[in-house]
């Protein structure tokens, strides 16, 4: 296998941006000072009306990046604009309002010797919105190999954390303009049905939480799921396997109604939900305990 930490391959990171120009700068620098050298930065300016520009001024006589300025057009064709003006073997994401550890590329990379490794993915901190760090247990379930089945149940790769081989861009494709939220879902769902996955343990990525994310929006991301989930099944049904499918939507249907009855005190939608997930797997025991705590008002 090729030492690929030796010949050091381009990775080119793109960075979608809109109206982030207080953090930009913070997500830039911690790539240029990534241990590994040979990258390119792509930033796209989805048409911020920030300080965006003048941010990215410090940057023009910078060779490891480019800055491409459009109107508004949405994550996903910003996302898509800048994969299209990558150069590297490699691409990978940082979203604005985040950044990196120093070794981020230097760890993941050399997964990438196993010619049949399309994402390499890492472990996530966390920081707010006044730049103080914290850590969160959540136990979250990372997975290796070939994982369409345990993706159809869950996206459990850390957006950011990503890197991706271009030859999945080649044969798999970028982002779906169909959809606002959920596209990088859609997207490792794709990958999986012809590459592995890696999960690197250290945390390479550092996420921020605060209070005006797109992530907090419930009932577009279900939305969103829902379609997503639809779509690949029809697209892609005889390769999968239709106990994981059924699994899938249980586990959908399940987390919506908890959703909905935490957030909007509803009973009917969520039961009509729940019972519909349990039908459809009925040895789930997240889907009892949901429709317990609904009937007690609990949720």
């Amino acid at each position: 296998m090729q030492d690929l930490t030796s010949t050091q391959p381009l990775v080119s990171v793109v960075i979608a941006t809109y109206n982030m120009g207080q953090y930009l700068s913070l997500a830039i620098d911690s790539i240029l000072q990534q241990t590994w050298k040979n990258l390119e930065v792509i930033v796209v300016d989805d048409g911020s009306t920030d300080s965006t520009e003048e941010v990215m001024a410090q940057y023009r006589d910078n060779t490891k990046v480019i800055y491409i300025k459009n109107e508004n057009q949405g994550q996903p064709k910003a996302k898509n604009c800048g994969i299209k003006n990558t150069k590297g073997d490699f691409i990978a994401f940082c979203d604005a309002d985040d950044f990196w550890e120093k070794n981020k590329l230097e760890l993941q990379i050399p997964q990438f010797a196993n010619p049949k490794v399309g994402v390499v993915y890492s472990e996530v901190s966390f920081i707010d919105e006044h730049n103080n760090r914290y850590t969160k247990d959540d136990h979250e379930v990372r997975y290796s190999g070939k994982v369409t089945n345990q993706m159809l149940i869950e996206n459990f790769v850390p957006f950011g954390t990503s890197v991706i081989r271009r030859e999945c861009i080649n044969q798999n494709g970028i982002f779906d303009e169909e959809f606002r939220m959920g596209i990088d879902w859609d997207l490792w769902l794709r990958y999986s049905l012809e590459w592995e996955f890696v999960y690197v343990p250290q945390q390479t990525y550092v996420y921020r939480v605060w209070s005006g994310q797109m992530s907090n929006n419930y009932r577009g991301r279900y939305d969103h799921a829902n379609r997503i989930l639809k779509k690949f099944v029809s697209q892609h049904g005889n390769k999968l396997d239709h106990k994981y499918v059924r699994k899938a939507w249980a586990d959908m249907y399940m987390r919506e109604a908890a959703v909905y009855a935490r957030n909007e005190k509803q009973f009917f939608k969520p039961l009509k939900k729940i019972l519909h997930g349990l039908a459809l797997d009925p040895g789930k025991l997240y889907g009892w305990k949901v429709l317990v705590k609904l009937f007690l008002g609990r949720c």
